[in-house]
């Protein structure tokens, strides 16, 4: 059931909410479209609000066809993690796209929105223009559409990241963290782990064998096996607010998990403070922390992958990025 409104905020049309800086339509799939300043008169909310419906109930648009494919089973199928990243790319997209007729959205639209994209970002380029891909993929199957204009457009060249962090860079980092960065890098180096599944660590994760991890990303369940240094980790994550009960490993003073803007934000505290007192330029991410794990763990890349759980071989030497010793003509006589 719907929470009711306030008192002061019945006015407002079905679906509009005070955001932090406007008033807001939040359609059922997620996510919030801006409509108009916070300080707009009632009027000219009312009027944002139909003139939005309008564009929204046309059929005969990109944004009725998003609309849509947010609602359908196959976006329901996706991960999390994706679902975020498609309602997150879906603002651009729409923002240049969204009164458009489907049919009429050609090639050198898309390509002129990738190259004003890419000139800040070639990789968020690539992401809204395969969200917008798979859009037209969903709908083109369907029959709602007559062709996919993302077809043909070339991507913008990726270089895949090759960042390894030294182990004295890792322990220089850990040093000058608070105990709630240290028990996020113990644990997502141990076990390979994305920062999302370590953030949102749940006590009943932690078994009598391990750790079970579910990947956000993948689906893959796995257990990570228990080591000192693991079961060191923990130890550390209950001397966060140790007169709190939480059911999260890793909680605020309220029992609740960390969003990640906030544990984000104690990740980069811990980098600075670390860059001050050693001089190091440390320029690496907390995402670099799974990719060491895997890096430093010792054997055959099937090996890796299957302690990893990614589903192929290719993607495991993405996050592989120690430089191998090889021999040379003279250690090999």
């Amino acid at each position: 059931m719907a929470r009711k409104r306030k008192v002061e905020d019945q006015w407002m049309p079905q679906r509009v909410y005070r955001g932090r800086s406007a008033f807001e339509f939040r359609p059922v799939g997620g996510g919030a479209v801006r409509l108009c300043d916070l300080d707009a008169k009632q009027s000219d909310v009312w009027s944002a609000y139909e003139k939005f419906m309008a564009i929204s109930n046309n059929k005969h648009t990109v944004k009725y066809l998003v609309d849509n494919f947010f609602e359908s089973a196959d976006f329901r199928d996706l991960s999390q993690h994706t679902r975020k990243d498609y309602q997150k790319y879906s603002k651009k997209v729409l923002a240049a796209f969204g009164k458009m007729d489907p049919n009429a959205v050609n090639p050198v639209h898309v390509r002129k929105f990738m190259d004003i994209l890419g000139q800040k970002s070639p990789v968020q380029a690539n992401r809204h223009k395969a969200f917008l891909s798979r859009v037209f993929r969903w709908a083109y199957e369907r029959g709602k559409v007559k062709r996919n204009p993302c077809q043909g457009v070339k991507q913008f060249k990726e270089t895949a990241r090759d960042r390894y962090i030294e182990d004295y860079e890792y322990d220089a980092v850990y040093q000058h963290a608070c105990p709630v960065v240290k028990a996020a890098m113990e644990i997502s180096y141990l076990c390979m782990a994305r920062k999302a599944d370590v953030v949102k660590l749940h006590q009943s994760q932690l078994l009598k064998e391990g750790i079970f991890i579910q990947q956000g990303k993948t689906g893959k369940k796995q257990i990570k096996e228990w080591g000192p240094r693991l079961r060191k980790a923990i130890s550390t994550a209950n001397e966060i607010n140790p007169d709190v009960f939480s059911m999260f490993v890793l909680h605020q003073k309220n029992g609740h998990p960390f969003a990640v803007p906030s544990f984000d934000q104690r990740w980069r505290k811990a980098i600075i403070k670390a860059r001050e007192l050693t001089q190091l330029p440390l320029d690496f991410t907390f995402h670099d922390i799974k990719a060491k794990g895997i890096s430093d763990f010792v054997g055959t890349v099937g090996e890796k992958q299957a302690a990893s759980g990614h589903k192929t071989e290719s993607q495991v030497r993405v996050y592989d990025r120690k430089v191998a010793v090889v021999p040379t003509v003279e250690s090999k006589k």
